[in-house]
């Protein structure tokens, strides 16, 4: 068992995940780092965002399987790593309705 994977689990336990949950999200730090073919400490944000457009274009996951998969990234990377999560928010696509006012001149 590798420093990370242990330091990981024991994040895990002390917080009460269920075994079902850390499987899961040692899955997903371990899928990530073959990803990439290094460690997961060496991957940064370019790399997460990488990994999200895959799971979405090639993979075709679901919205919430994505979802559970950067929950487990940010939980790597802040509970086990102590790095501060850097990923932006999606913006909304929706337009301010006085900006849609303006565009088409209503």
């Amino acid at each position: 068992m590798t420093r990370l994977r242990k330091m990981m689990l024991e994040e895990l336990e002390r917080r009460n995940y269920s075994e079902a949950t850390a499987r899961c999200y040692i899955r997903t730090v371990e899928d990530f780092s073959k990803r990439f073919k290094r460690s997961p400490d060496c991957l940064g944000p370019e790399h997460i965002r990488e990994y999200r457009a895959e799971l979405f274009k090639q993979r075709k996951l679901s919205p919430a399987t994505v979802t559970q998969r950067l929950v487990a990234l940010r939980f790597f990377c802040r509970e086990t790593l102590k790095k501060t999560w850097t990923l932006p928010r999606r913006r909304c696509r929706h337009l301010h309705r006085k900006r849609l006012f303006r565009k088409f001149d209503l």
